[in-house]
């Protein structure tokens, strides 16, 4: 556990997004904190409209989205979203798409 607490960070947006968009969830306080990675994956759901998506960049410190961020999402938002994984990038972290319908 690290010293940064979700109150030390900046918002991930300040905006609701009314078109598609990527929230960079891949900083160094991203990799020291999973909660924080969650936190702002769901801000970034929060303020995306309706009929978009948006990508969500995730750390690779974390290993694949599927071992921790996909149930997050379920349970947070059951069927009024959906989910898929894109591509693991370049520098080693994931890309998970969620569709806000």
């Amino acid at each position: 556990m690290s010293d940064v607490s979700s109150g030390d960070v900046e918002p991930i947006t300040d905006r609701v997004h009314d078109n598609s968009w990527s929230a960079n969830l891949e900083e160094p306080h991203h990799a020291a904190e999973r909660s924080l990675v969650l936190a702002h994956a769901i801000d970034a759901v929060e303020h995306t409209t309706l009929g978009h998506h948006v990508n969500l960049v995730t750390h690779g410190a974390h290993g694949h989205p599927k071992e921790y961020l996909y149930s997050h999402l379920e349970t947070t938002y059951g069927d009024t979203i959906e989910y898929e994984y894109v591509e693991r990038c370049g520098c080693g972290g994931h890309v998970t798409r969620v569709h806000v319908e």
